[in-house]
């Protein structure tokens, strides 16, 4: 990544929550706050106007909500921009949703000010970052909504059913899968497999690359729509 600053837009309606997030944000030398947004459509015309590389963004707010505000940005401006949705609640149908949005993470805002820029880092090189206290309930709001229980991402039966992409991995990129869905870090992976983290972060690279996948979370679903785990 080159020495620029990584460029933030924090979306919230309420204002001390934004100076809050913009101390932690701008304490960082590679890190600055260019723009905050009370709303969601305020959020989606400064990314627009701004093109920031992160978004933070509240779900509930007035005029647009961030969900809604996350889907038409994703949309328009994939790949150049990417948003962590953050909330206060800790629900299944906001994972989903903000999954489903195009969102690359999930954050309670409780979180800690580390692992949030932590994360503002780690989806900025293409990961995702899903809240540790979401992850077992997403699995098992996917396995209840049909990703592995014989259902494709359009909710028709189809116990046989498989992507053709799946047949592109090796037998090692599938391994790699799996861990990957089980929510395992690529340091986690590496341990387990017994190989390299270098060697785990190219099987990583090529498994998004094969199933046509944004970031980690897309390859989760993958596995579970194709009954990998």
């Amino acid at each position: 990544m080159s020495a620029e600053r990584i460029r933030v837009v924090i979306a919230d309606d309420q204002e001390l929550v934004r100076a809050g997030f913009a101390m932690v944000i701008g304490s960082q030398p590679d890190m600055q706050v260019v723009g905050q947004a009370g709303d969601g459509t305020e959020a989606v015309a400064l990314a627009e106007e701004l093109r920031p590389d992160v978004i933070l963004m509240d779900v509930r707010m007035p005029q647009m909500d961030g969900l809604e505000a996350t889907k038409h940005i994703t949309a328009t401006m994939s790949g150049q921009t990417h948003v962590i949705i953050l909330t206060t609640f800790d629900l299944d149908e906001y994972v989903m949703a903000a999954i489903n949005a195009g969102a690359s993470g999930f954050l309670l805002k409780d979180t800690e000010p580390e692992t949030l820029l932590a994360s503002i880092r780690t989806v900025l090189n293409g990961n995702a970052i899903i809240a540790p206290s979401a992850t077992k309930r997403l699995i098992e709001t996917m396995m209840k909504t049909g990703f592995a229980n014989g259902t494709n991402s359009a909710g028709a039966a189809s116990a046989s059913y498989t992507d053709p992409e799946l047949d592109d991995l090796t037998d090692r990129e599938r391994e790699v899968l799996v861990e990957i869905a089980h929510g395992l870090s690529n340091q986690e992976i590496a341990d387990k497999l017994f190989i390299s983290l270098p060697t785990v972060k190219t099987h990583v690279a090529h498994i998004l690359s094969k199933i046509n996948a944004r970031d980690r979370v897309q390859a989760v679903v993958f596995a579970y729509d194709n009954h990998l785990v």
